[in-house]
C-alpha cells in the first residue's frame, strides 16, 4: 500500500498542474525539478559549507563542501540524482547539509556536467575527477578520518556504483563504502516488471526514463558499457560494502534489487532495504513523509557506522 503521507504529497503535485519533466526542454525541466525537490525537503541543516572549483577532464568542476561541527567521522562524496539531465548543488543543498549534520561526515557534493550538453560519459569523468581530488585532499577535508564513501540517489547512485567499479579496475582511491538509493543499474530497464507496473502515476515515469536516456546516451543507448549500466559489469567482486535502498512504487525497484543480488552473489557485503510504501525520489520528501525521513536517517547512521568502523 502506498504510504498515506506520500499519497497526499503526490496529490498536491498533481493539483499544482506541473507537467512531467519529459514534456519540457532540458533547461525548463531543470527549473521545474528545482522547485519540485524544494517542495518536499527538510529545511537545510545549519552546517558550514563552501564552494570549490577543481580541474576535471574537460574543464572546471564545481564542488560544495559541507563540514560537521565536530571532528568528521569520514568523507561522503555525494552524487545527485536527476536522470543525468536535471539537478544541481542548489537542488541538493538540504539533502547534503542534513547528511553532513546527521552522519557527522564531511560531504563533498559534485556539480557534474549534465546532458544533453555533456552526454555520456561526461558525468562519469567528472565524478571520477572529484573522487581523485577528494582522496588527494582527504586530510584537509576530514583530518585523520580519511575513509571515503560514495553515495548517490537514482542517476547519482548509478554514478556512485560506477565509481566503485572504476576505482577497483584502475587501482584508484580506496572506497570504504557505497550507498545506492534507488539506483539506475540496467541498460534496458524494460526487462524488469516494475518498469511497466510503476512507470506511470507516481513520481518517475517510463516517459521520463526514456527522455533522460535519450539525452544522456543518445539514440544508440548504453550498449555494453558498464559505465552507463553497472549491471553490465562482468564481475562485481572486490567492491566495497554497500547499502542499497529501493522503493516499492518505483519503476527502478527491480533493477536496484538485481544489482544488490549481483553484489551479494559476487561476495560483497550488502544491506538491501526495500521500502514497500515509498516511491522514487523519496530522499527529496523527508520534510513531508515520515517514512522517507526514516529512510534518510538510516542512510546517515549507516554511513557513520561504516566510516567509523575503519577509523
Amino acid at each position: 500500500m502506498l504510504d498515506l503521507e506520500l499519497a497526499s504529497f503526490l496529490e498536491d503535485g498533481r493539483a499544482s498542474g506541473a507537467p512531467d519533466l519529459c514534456e519540457l526542454p532540458p533547461n525548463a525541466a531543470r527549473g521545474l525539478y528545482r522547485s519540485l525537490t524544494g517542495a518536499g525537503d527538510r529545511p537545510p541543516a545549519a552546517v558550514p559549507f563552501e564552494s570549490r572549483h577543481i580541474a576535471s577532464l574537460d574543464g572546471i568542476l564545481p564542488l560544495r563542501i559541507y563540514r560537521p561541527e565536530q571532528a568528521a567521522k569520514g568523507i561522503v562524496l555525494y552524487l545527485h540524482g536527476g536522470g543525468f539531465v536535471v539537478g544541481d548543488l542548489e537542488c541538493y543543498h538540504s539533502i547534503c547539509s542534513n547528511l553532513c549534520a546527521r552522519s557527522g561526515c564531511t560531504v563533498v557534493a559534485v556539480d557534474y556536467r549534465l546532458a544533453p550538453e555533456a552526454p555520456f560519459p561526461a558525468a562519469v569523468d567528472d565524478c571520477y575527477a572529484a573522487l581523485l581530488w577528494t582522496a588527494a585532499n582527504a586530510g584537509e577535508l576530514a583530518g585523520e578520518a580519511r575513509r571515503i564513501a560514495v553515495v548517490g540517489d537514482s542517476a547519482g547512485a548509478n554514478l556512485a556504483a560506477v565509481l566503485a567499479l572504476l576505482s577497483r579496475d584502475r587501482q584508484g582511491p580506496a572506497i570504504a563504502f557505497q550507498a545506492l538509493v534507488y539506483p539506475v543499474t540496467a541498460s534496458a530497464p524494460g526487462q524488469f516488471p516494475s518498469y511497466e507496473k510503476y512507470g506511470a502515476g507516481y513520481t518517475l515515469t517510463r516517459r521520463s526514463i526514456d527522455y533522460f536516456n535519450q539525452h544522456y546516451f543518445g539514440p544508440t543507448g548504453v550498449a555494453s558499457d558498464f559505465r552507463g549500466a553497472p549491471l553490465l559489469a562482468s564481475s562485481l567482486a572486490g567492491l566495497p560494502p554497500a547499502l542499497v535502498q529501493v522503493a516499492g512504487y518505483d519503476p527502478l525497484h527491480d533493477e536496484g534489487i538485481a544489482y544488490a543480488e549481483r553484489l551479494m552473489a559476487d561476495g560483497v557485503a550488502v544491506s538491501l532495504v526495500d521500502y514497500p510504501g515509498l516511491a522514487h525520489g523519496f530522499i527529496n520528501m523527508t520534510g513531508r513523509v515520515k517514512t522517507a525521513a526514516a529512510a534518510f536517517d538510516q542512510l546517515c547512521s549507516t554511513l557513520q557506522q561504516a566510516l567509523e568502523a575503519g577509523a
